[in-house]
C-alpha cells in the first residue's frame, strides 16, 4: 500500500517504521522475550519455561491470561494517534484564542511570528528521524496564532467567515474520513499520480502569485487569483476548489498511512508522526476555505 503525499509520512524513519514486522502476541503482562521468574517467556523460538517450579494451575492461569494488544508491545494504534491529534489540535486552538483576544495590530505580528516559526518547525519535524512530542506541540502551537491572526483579520472584513471556515474544515475532514472508512475513496497508484501533477501545479501558481504580489506587480489582496476572472468568475473560486479538492484527497493518503502503520506494527512513538501530518493537513485545508470564503464574500 502506498504512503501518502504528505512528505512528513514519506520520511525513511516512517516508511521504516510501516515495515516493521508485528510483534507476535504474548499473554497479558509477559512482553516478548521477557517474564517474570517462573513463568514463560515468548522467543523466536516459541515459549519456554523460566523454572520447572511451575504447577498445572499456574499454567492454567498463565495461558488463560488476555493477548498483549498493540499498545502492551509499544505499537502504534488509533487510539494513540487520535489521543496525540486532539492534543496538537488543542495546541492550535490555544494559539488561536491568542491572536482572537488580543488587538488587532498585535494580532498582525503574532499571525507573522507563527507563520515563519511554524513554517521552520515544520521543516524540522519533517526531517527529523525520530518524532518530538514537544517540536510538534510547539508547531502545533505556532500554526495557532498563524491561523488566529488570518482569522481575526479576514473576519473584521467579511463577518462570520471565521466560523464558517472552522464548519467547512470539519464538515471536509467529516465527509472525507466517512468516504475513506467505507472504501469508496482510496490512494491508488492512479490517483497518486494525478495528486502529484496537479500539486505541483498548484505551488508554481501560488509561488509565481506571491511574488507578483510582493513586488506590487497585482495589487489585489490576493492577486491573480482576484485580479483574473473567468466568465465573470474570479480565478481564485477555480483555484480555491482545486485546493480543497488536493487537501481533501492528502487526508486520504494521510489515513491510509496511518493504517498502514497500525496493521504493520509500528512503534507507539510514530503516532506523532501521525498525529503531526494530520495537523499540516487539516491547517492547510482551514486555510484555503478561508481564503476562497473570503474571494466569494469580497465578490458580493
Amino acid at each position: 500500500m502506498a504512503l501518502g503525499g504528505n512528505p512528513i509520512f514519506n520520511g525513511k524513519s516512517f516508511r521504516g517504521a510501516t515495515q516493521a514486522q508485528p510483534v507476535p502476541q504474548a499473554p497479558y503482562g509477559a512482553p516478548y522475550g521477557q517474564a517474570p521468574y517462573g513463568q514463560q517467556a515468548y522467543g523466536q523460538q516459541g515459549w519456554s519455561t523460566q523454572s520447572q517450579g511451575m504447577t498445572d494451575e499456574q499454567l492454567r492461569q498463565m495461558y488463560n491470561q488476555p493477548s498483549a494488544g498493540p499498545a502492551d508491545t509499544g505499537r502504534m494504534t488509533f487510539d494513540d494517534v487520535i489521543m496525540k491529534t486532539a492534543a496538537c489540535l488543542g495546541a492550535v486552538l490555544v494559539g488561536a484564542a491568542i491572536t482572537l483576544t488580543v488587538g488587532l495590530p498585535l494580532a498582525s505580528m503574532l499571525m507573522i511570528v507563527g507563520a515563519l516559526g511554524g513554517f521552520v518547525l515544520a521543516l524540522v519535524n519533517t526531517f527529523k528521524k525520530q518524532p518530538s512530542p514537544a517540536l510538534i506541540l510547539a508547531y502545533a502551537a505556532l500554526e495557532g496564532l498563524f491561523l488566529g491572526g488570518l482569522t481575526r483579520i479576514l473576519d473584521t472584513q467579511y463577518p462570520g467567515v471565521g466560523l464558517q471556515a472552522v464548519i467547512g474544515t470539519l464538515s471536509v475532514f467529516a465527509v472525507t474520513l466517512v468516504l475513506f472508512k467505507s472504501g469508496k475513496v482510496r490512494a491508488t497508484p492512479r490517483a497518486m499520480r494525478f495528486f502529484m501533477i496537479a500539486i505541483i501545479g498548484y505551488a508554481v501558481f501560488s509561488l509565481i502569485n506571491m511574488v507578483l504580489v510582493w513586488t506590487g506587480a497585482v495589487q489585489t489582496p490576493f492577486g491573480l487569483r482576484t485580479s483574473v476572472e473567468i466568465f465573470g468568475i474570479p480565478l481564485g473560486v477555480f483555484i480555491g476548489l482545486l485546493a480543497i479538492g488536493l487537501a481533501a484527497f492528502s487526508l486520504i493518503m494521510d489515513f491510509t498511512s496511518i493504517e498502514a502503520g497500525v496493521r504493520s506494527g509500528a512503534p507507539q512513538r510514530f503516532s506523532w508522526t501521525a498525529a503531526f501530518g494530520l495537523t499540516v493537513t487539516l491547517v492547510w485545508l482551514y486555510v484555503e476555505i478561508i481564503r476562497l470564503l473570503a474571494i466569494l464574500r469580497g465578490d458580493d
